[in-house]
């Protein structure tokens, strides 16, 4: 569909936003039309989520205004959200319809010689809603959620979320709002969402850190920088390449300007003998240059890991290891010996045993079978789902100090101020209390203190997980050359891709396979596995549990 020709849902003009100095929205203008998927993106604390709740109603600008369509129908996801904790699982999931709920109730009881039963049974398939039931169930099945009896105050984070987002779809409005939709959800259960979203038919507006996702949904990326937004044709990958050329052609201007100015400034200097209307008009020139905002240079994150300690000769060995829960097996029979430079992903459903694996192997939790040899130099660095518990009161400086005023890098130290600003806190902003600082800012804080303990056995659980893009390329790059070992619980494709050597992929009933590789050449392995297996025929028994360092591809 053709911008000529889609029709406008709704429209944010010339929106302003800050939160005391900070500036989050400046004369902000954005148009989203039927047909768009939208991908919105930027450093954390650039104010996506602060637009979110604007365009939903949440939150009111400090200038300028939303139009949207009339009747328009928005669904919407958000990083904080709250449900009602007296609530069943499904109670809280069909208010989400609660509109198509009312609708059946009205048809339902209209007397028998009402003029409005078309109308309204018109309006009730149009929202699809003689199907809405099955639809629940379907979704409700697919996002692994709670048991429908339960009750939302006795579920977990993750299970909050995704009862939240099955609430957020399954009413199909005309415009899905979703910010960060894949947290707490397995590499299945996103596959599916990113399924259901290609053949969705109301518009999509999107904030996730999940570069695959982007990619394969998105026809539009728009990039919110320094309060404005910037709008790109095409999925992430166009956007990456196009921005590129962006910020390039604003570098090449910038010169221009400044050699303008340079020049200019060296004419005024030398004081033109008679002010003639042309040397007055070329000094209003040079104080129109003078005067215009060069190109904002956004800053990158350095994200610094102390060098490891020596691992010595015996790192870390499982042997025939084991965990029960009740009378369920997560795992049996494991065994691995891990060496040096190993960058291992682990990949699996929700509740299937990954974060206890990582705990037998801390030895936070004992094995129910088996041992766990570990090395007398290994230290472990164990980054939880649940991150580190901020005081809000702290300063930034006193939040990340714990008493001490210097972060010892191998042999050599640097002052946390001088840590700080590695991860983008300008004075100003280390001095600020915890309770100040945005979303962004308070992720990059956690980041900095989890990694500032340095460690030569990196454990990592959903790491991507709240860091924007522009982050999690640097993360990345650090991981990838640190010499110690890393394993890393994640369902960020890219991620894994882009970071491991190796996945241990938990595939149920106990049985846990290790591939050499990256994620993608796990699935290629898994995907001929299943080919070869004899027909009617599971792969469970073409595969092993127990489970060694292999020299072929998967064991």
């Amino acid at each position: 569909m053709s911008e000529q020709q889609s029709t406008a849902l709704l429209s944010a003009q010339e929106l302003d936003v800050a939160y005391n100095t900070q500036v989050v929205l400046e004369n902000a203008s954005m148009t989203i039309c039927e047909g768009d998927r939208l991908g919105l993106v930027g450093r954390n604390g650039s104010g996506k989520s602060t637009f979110l709740r604007i365009v939903t109603g949440e939150q009111k600008p400090d200038a300028g205004e939303v139009v949207t369509r009339r009747g328009l129908r928005t669904g919407y996801l958000p990083q904080e959200f709250q449900l009602n904790p007296e609530h069943t699982v499904l109670e809280s999931i069909r208010s989400g319809a609660q509109h198509i709920l009312d609708l059946i109730d009205e048809f339902e009881n209209l007397p028998g010689d009402s003029d409005k039963h078309e109308s309204i049974e018109q309006q009730i398939n149009a929202a699809d809603g003689w199907e809405l039931d099955q639809r629940i169930e379907s979704t409700m099945t697919h996002l692994q959620v709670p048991s429908a009896e339960r009750s939302v105050g006795q579920l977990s984070g993750g299970e909050h979320r995704r009862v939240a987002l099955c609430r957020a779809i399954i009413a199909q409005p005309d415009l899905l709002i979703l910010d960060e939709p894949t947290n707490h959800l397995d590499n299945e259960s996103i596959q599916w969402v990113e399924q259901f979203l290609k053949t969705y038919k109301g518009a999509l507006l999107l904030v996730t850190h999940d570069r695959y996702f982007l990619d394969r949904i998105t026809n539009r990326i728009v990039e919110l920088a320094a309060g404005v937004f910037y709008p790109y044709k095409g999925n992430y990958t166009q956007y990456l390449e196009k921005k590129a050329e962006r910020v390039a052609s604003e570098a090449t201007n910038e010169k221009r300007r400044q050699m303008f100015l340079r020049r200019e400034l060296e004419w005024v200097r030398r004081g033109p003998k008679a002010r003639t209307t042309k040397s007055k008009s070329r000094l209003d020139r040079y104080d129109e240059v003078a005067s215009q905002k060069g190109p904002e240079v956004e800053g990158a994150v350095d994200v610094v890991i102390p060098p490891p300690p020596p691992m010595g000769n015996r790192i870390l060995d499982l042997v025939n290891i084991g965990y029960t829960y009740g009378d369920t097996p997560l795992f049996e029979n494991v065994e691995f010996n891990f060496q040096a430079g190993m960058r291992i992903g682990i990949v699996g459903r929700n509740g299937i045993g990954k974060t206890t694996l990582l705990k037998v192997i801390m030895g936070q939790l004992e094995p129910s079978s088996g041992t766990v040899k570990t090395g007398q130099l290994v230290k472990f660095n164990y980054v939880d789902q649940n991150r580190l518990q901020l005081n809000p009161e702290d300063r930034v400086i006193d939040a990340i100090g714990d008493g001490a005023e210097f972060v010892i890098f191998g042999d050599d130290r640097l002052s946390l101020r001088a840590y700080l600003k590695r991860f983008l806190f300008t004075d100003d902003r280390i001095d600020t209390k915890v309770k100040l600082l945005s979303g962004g800012e308070r992720s990059r804080l956690l980041l900095a203190s989890i990694l500032k303990r340095g460690g030569n056995f990196i454990i990592l659980d959903e790491p991507t997980n709240d860091l924007d893009l522009a982050t999690l390329r640097v993360l990345e790059e650090a991981l990838v050359s640190f010499p110690g070992i890393i394993m890393a619980v994640s369902h960020d494709r890219y991620f894994l891709n882009r970071v491991c050597t190796g996945i241990l992929a938990f595939e149920g009933h106990g049985q846990v396979d290790y591939s050499i590789g990256d994620y993608d050449y796990y699935l290629e392995k898994k995907a001929r596995l299943q080919t070869k297996a004899p027909k009617g025929q599971s792969t469970k028994a073409v595969s092993y549990t127990h489970l060694t360092l292999p020299t072929s591809d998967l064991v």
